[in-house]
């Protein structure tokens, strides 16, 4: 059995080159690596460009907030206060194979620096965990209609302080609640990171300005 988690995969190289950048991007709760997949192409990204998409999917697990039913999910959600009561060790736990998916990019030759870790909602989460305390430095962090579930249990490294963040919230958001996604913005603002926060008048989903102005940071901290 293999130890790396089961991933939907999309290159974008229109000038077949060698793959020389990354992005790992984790969806939300209940779904799977097939839900950001259309988006890649919408993405605008630049045409010289060689860039592998890994979308993994979430194992399996029972859900507290959902009656104990199993779906995909990267750690259960036990309570859906504000707050969040997360379980923090599925977290890390999940943290740790997204590492594993790091490790296998840098063997196939794209060097951290070249990678962004990105996640939606749930995914978001885990991706905070894994890119503010990822020992190397990377190319950057993009966290969509999340929150940051972990900030106490993050060791912070250094190598990482001046990584690009992007934050983008629906203002409409029923199931992750706009505020949540400004609380993380100031947290890291007043950590002394450098954050772009983009609201958008939708709810818990991603719409088509958005998708572009991700295109546009993904040129930019790809390039």
């Amino acid at each position: 059995m293999s130890k790396y988690l089961d991933a939907v995969i999309v290159e974008h190289n229109p000038a077949n080159k060698a793959i020389n950048r990354a992005v790992i991007w984790l969806h939300g709760l209940g779904a799977s690596g097939h839900d950001f997949e259309p988006v890649v192409p919408q993405l605008g990204l630049d045409a010289d460009m060689a860039v592998r998409f890994i979308f993994p999917h979430a194992p399996n697990r029972p859900v507290t907030i959902n009656g104990g039913m199993v779906m995909p999910a990267w750690y259960d959600i036990l309570e859906m206060s504000l707050e969040r009561k997360v379980d923090v060790n599925q977290i890390e736990e999940s943290a740790q194979q997204i590492e594993d998916l790091i490790a296998r990019e840098v063997e196939r030759g794209v060097k951290p620096e070249h990678i962004v870790i990105a996640g939606f909602s749930q995914g978001g989460a885990v991706a905070y965990h894994v890119a503010l305390g990822y020992p190397e430095r990377l190319a950057g962090l993009m966290t969509l209609s999340t929150y940051l579930a972990t900030n106490d249990n993050i060791s912070y490294s250094d190598a990482n302080k001046d990584m690009p963040i992007l934050i983008e919230h629906g203002t409409h958001d029923p199931v992750v609640p706009a505020i949540l996604g400004e609380q993380a913005k100031q947290l890291l603002s007043e950590k002394g990171y450098n954050v772009a926060y983009h609201t958008y008048p939708m709810a818990h989903q991603v719409c088509m300005p958005q998708i572009q102005n991700m295109g546009k940071w993904l040129n930019k901290v790809l390039a």
